[in-house]
């Protein structure tokens, strides 16, 4: 009987060690990452929260899947600087990346988006907020520090963030397309770009379509052992609003009209590339051990209802500021999981970094912390210190968000509170009500400001 028992009990293991081997995330193993990152996307745009207007099976596929992180928030929110944060951790106001990078004659940039001129001035800044018109080569970019852990890295889409000399291939990626000085091209179809041959012009060809195409094209050819990292940025749906032909006719005869029916296509279209790049790992044998990340770089340029604000009015209220984050890790997160808990983008280089296997406090003036526990877990995070948005457009500049509360600063003294659990929709000031909760996050956003070297432009000393 005890040699019966033994025989099961080594069956028994033998079994478990096969399940492991055979499931990436409980053996160990380095997983694949695919970073979608759209542009001007609203936390409402999709199927999923809006069905009447936008179609996106594939988008609202992952995120039954994966975990909907629905207080997810960028420092940022703007072209520029939510892409140096999201490849450093550190915030935007850190880097002095504190708004989009020009490329207009305007600014000093030639008519190739190049300059020598290290920083640019907005004239509507009521501060005078300098901003570096690059990201510097010293600080350490996810890609960077996967490639010390083992990881290929490919890029493709949007940069934004500085000329030749600082473009991906500079930042620690293997492999860049489409990549251009610009932050938006000129259409989405053929000529993409003005001065630039970064993707070549295929009559009718989508932009988007493009940019999945040779993505797509990069998966099936892929055959190394080691753990890949793709980051694709679409420029979509950044405008000019210029929505698929086939996909903006369908959507006209919805009963959608003008730019919000070519946005309408272009979300669709966005869709259905991340289902085709899915599709692709799938057929590739790589799926089961690959991480999805979806997230957009601020909030939409039409309305981002249940939420107040945009990217062009009121950034940093929740319809600016706010924007849709999915997680999802085959055998490690839950179908339908939906967190709560108050995220940034400054978190996603820890993330990455202790998924891959390495130390995120190897890595000096972090300002997010790791979200591992809380995506195995699906727990709650606990932030010890609040985030903060900083913008150097406008009068509103700055905001804290601290459990429910949220402080918004302006240049010209004025604050204003809100309690987003109660008023999500950001209608009810209650500043007068509440001076001492006014007193302790301005508190708070005067240190920050100190810490971030930007307490000179303050409007709250």
């Amino acid at each position: 009987m005890k040699k019966l028992i033994l025989a099961v009990s080594l069956l028994v293991l033998a079994i478990n060690a096969m399940a492991g081997a055979s499931n990436p995330a409980k053996s160990g193993a380095q997983p694949n990452i695919v970073l979608f990152f759209v542009d001007d996307w609203g936390w409402a745009d999709m199927g999923l929260r809006q069905p009447k207007v936008f179609e996106s099976p594939n988008i609202d596929k992952l995120m039954h899947q994966g975990i909907d992180f629905t207080q997810a928030y960028i420092a940022t929110p703007t072209c520029s600087p939510s892409r140096g944060t999201l490849l450093t951790g550190q915030h935007p106001t850190r880097l002095e990346l504190v708004r989009h990078i020009p490329n207009d004659e305007k600014h000093g940039f030639d008519k190739f988006g190049r300059t020598d001129e290290k920083y640019s001035y907005w004239e509507k800044d009521p501060a005078h907020v300098p901003c570096i018109n690059w990201l510097p080569l010293e600080h350490t970019t996810y890609a960077e520090a996967l490639k010390e852990l083992g990881y290929y890295n490919l890029f493709a889409g949007k940069w934004h963030l500085g000329h030749e000399p600082y473009h991906p291939i500079h930042q620690g990626f293997d492999r860049q397309i489409g990549t251009s000085n610009a932050g938006h091209p000129k259409s989405y179809y053929p000529p993409y770009f003005k001065n630039s041959d970064v993707m070549a012009d295929e009559k009718e060809a989508y932009l988007t379509d493009k940019l999945t195409d040779e993505t797509v094209k990069f998966i099936d050819g892929w055959n190394k052992e080691q753990p890949l990292m793709i980051s694709l940025w679409y420029y979509s749906v950044h405008g000019p609003h210029v929505g698929r032909k086939d996909y903006l006719k369908h959507f006209q005869e919805k009963g959608l009209t003008g730019s919000y029916a070519h946005y309408a296509a272009m979300v669709k279209s966005v869709d259905e590339s991340i289902g085709r790049v899915r599709d692709a790992l799938e057929k590739k044998g790589l799926a089961d051990n690959t991480i999805i990340i979806l997230l957009s770089d601020q909030g939409g340029a039409f309305d981002n209802p249940p939420f107040h604000g945009g990217k062009k009015l009121d950034t940093l209220y929740e319809g600016g500021a706010r924007v849709p984050f999915v997680f999802n890790w085959p055998g490690v997160t839950k179908p339908g999981a939906v967190n709560n808990s108050i995220v940034q983008s400054t978190d996603l280089f820890p993330t990455l970094v202790e998924i891959a296997g390495g130390d995120p406090s190897d890595y000096k003036d972090l300002d997010g912390i790791s979200l591992l526990k809380t995506i195995k877990n699906n727990s709650e995070l606990k932030r010890c210190e609040p985030i903060y948005g900083f913008r150097a457009y406008e009068d509103l500049y700055g905001s804290v968000r601290q459990g429910d509360w949220k402080l918004l600063a302006y240049r010209s003294g004025i604050l204003k509170l809100y309690n987003i659990a109660q008023d999500e929709g950001e209608k009810t000031d209650l500043a007068k009500s509440n001076p001492e909760k006014v007193a302790e996050l301005k508190a708070k956003l005067i240190d920050w400001e100190k810490e971030m070297n930007v307490e000179k432009y303050s409007g709250v000393q």
